[in-house]
């Protein structure tokens, strides 16, 4: 997979994908990153924004740079059909979306920042505008590596053992059961009797009823979907 990101601040992203699962996702030659500085293709570099027509707080990123942004990187690697815009108003994001962008080849990120984005970025470009939640954040560079590190993880050949994906929270709609390792006993805790007993379908029941009982008690919504 192909990811392209587009930013003001293609410095935040350094570390992040150069640390744990991405970076393993990235020597195992299973994906490419590629960071896009927006201000590099701007007309005139110090000037990505500019005050909102008709009056308000804050400033807009202007369309200049980000169309001359994604005209370029897509000059270069070929069309992008997944252009990823970090929104407070897109689609919500959630785990089956996390599947569906992990079986694409090719994904770009663009970041908005301060008050927003002009909004002819949004009807010009043709992108998938996606939310991380109901909240507001300084720019699209979180969400952003929050989709990312999602999205990696559930890459074929990524993780070592396929069954991670399978039994992690949502992957079946539920949340996890409880996990638990060495010692047995911690400050008066002890691992369930079960799980160290040895009986494999016993110890399968028991994760599944658990993962149960814990969607029930923490995230009733969910079960309400299923």
């Amino acid at each position: 997979m192909r990811i392209d990101v587009l930013t003001l601040f293609p410095e935040m992203f350094e570390n992040v994908l150069n640390c744990s699962i991405l970076r393993i996702a990235r020597e195992k030659a299973l994906v490419q990153y590629n960071l896009f500085n927006i201000r590099d293709y701007a007309e005139n570099r110090r000037c990505v924004d500019d005050r909102p027509y008709g009056g308000g707080a804050g400033m807009v990123m202007k369309p200049e740079p980000v169309f001359n942004t994604v005209e370029t990187v897509e000059q270069q690697a070929g069309p992008c059909r997944k252009k990823i815009l970090l929104t407070p108003q897109g689609v919500k994001f959630n785990q089956q979306i996390a599947r569906e962008l992990s079986r694409e080849s090719y994904l770009m990120f663009i970041c908005g920042h301060y008050e927003g984005i002009d909004e002819r970025i949004r009807l010009g470009l043709d992108v998938f505008e996606l939310s991380i939640g109901d909240y507001v954040m300084s720019g699209g560079e979180i969400p952003a590596m929050v989709v990312i590190d999602a999205v990696v993880r559930l890459i074929p050949g990524v993780l070592g053992d396929s069954e991670s994906v399978v039994n992690e929270s949502f992957a079946d709609t539920l949340l996890e059961y409880p996990q638990y390792t060495r010692p047995a006993e911690y400050r008066g805790m002890k691992v369930p009797e079960i799980l160290i007993s040895g009986n494999h379908q016993k110890i399968k029941e028991w994760q599944r009823e658990n993962a149960v009982k814990r969607t029930i008690e923490k995230r009733p919504d969910i079960l309400k979907k299923i």
